[in-house]
């Protein structure tokens, strides 16, 4: 999130600075900027589609508040699932996790809500100890013996984990198969397989099966539409597209043919109109 932040942030404050003065702000991660965006606490935020389908509909975890002032804006990425192990881990499949230790991400983030999702769906969530950890500290903890697996929600190849795959072996585990398939779509319907191609991790020599999730610029309805839109137009654009990959390689899943993919909320009017003047369409 915060690459793709700070780049849109610092295209917009560059290229109009009579429009856009975006000031950055540091959260938990995806859940908490949902709920920013609906106190009208930030006008612009990157959530993951999950995350705002359960908010629309008051069925985020212990929270029946139904958050109707986030409108989607676009799709930056497609945030697949990372379970990492030490390579000499006695974890080969999922299910094996039951007795260890797993870090999860930060409390609040969409990476930890997309694993209690997840293994709760498995029956594994109370047979696991979840740790509220963030990546670099959880690949810390890793390296140190301190858990026995990390987690992750995020574009690959994901910096936590390379980092940590240059110090020691590393071996990641397939999440998706089609007894976790049928368990996951029947909550969460939102979801959906992909693969992480071997070689994209120090040691990685074979694919592996995962799930994604999508993260969605959004903003709140107070914002005016006008300036969603100019937003749009401005990061859309040819040069600021190739401004988003030069910030990150994970931008070149971006486009204007792509550009509603995994959105499941309704638009912002300024983001409306902006799509329907390219020919996009949002899928019901």
């Amino acid at each position: 999130f915060n690459y793709f932040a700070n780049g849109i942030a610092t295209r917009l404050n560059r290229g109009m600075p009579d429009l856009f003065r975006i000031e950055l702000k540091t959260s938990a991660g995806s859940v908490e900027n949902i709920r920013r965006i609906e106190a009208g606490e930030a006008d612009f935020a990157i959530a993951y589609s999950g995350d705002l389908w359960l908010a629309r509909r008051g069925a985020l975890a212990g929270d029946p508040k139904k958050y109707r002032n986030v409108h989607a804006l676009a799709f930056l990425y497609g945030a697949p699932a990372h379970l990492a192990v030490p390579a000499e881990s006695v974890v080969k499949k999922v299910t094996d996790l039951e007795g260890h230790s797993l870090a999860i991400g930060p409390a609040g983030s969409g990476a930890a809500t997309a694993a209690g999702r997840y293994f709760a769906a498995l029956g594994l969530k109370d047979k696991i100890s979840l740790e509220s950890i963030g990546y670099n500290l959880a690949a810390q903890a890793l390296l140190a013996g301190k858990v026995d697996a990390m987690w992750i929600v995020a574009g690959y190849p994901n910096a936590s984990i390379t980092q940590l795959a240059a110090k020691r072996p590393v071996r990641l585990i397939d999440l998706w198969t089609p007894e976790t398939e049928e368990r996951l779509k029947q909550r969460y319907p939102f979801y959906t397989a992909v693969t992480i191609p071997a070689g994209t991790y120090i040691g990685q020599d074979r694919d592996i099966a995962s799930f994604q999730d999508a993260a969605i610029w959004v903003a709140g309805g107070q914002v005016p539409k006008n300036l969603v839109r100019k937003a749009l137009e401005e990061i859309f654009s040819p040069e600021g597209l190739a401004y988003m990959v030069k910030v990150k390689k994970t931008a070149r899943q971006m486009s204007l043919a792509g550009g509603l993919k995994g959105v499941v909320i309704p638009l912002h009017a300024g983001a409306r109109e902006f799509w329907r003047s390219k020919g996009v369409v949002q899928a019901r």
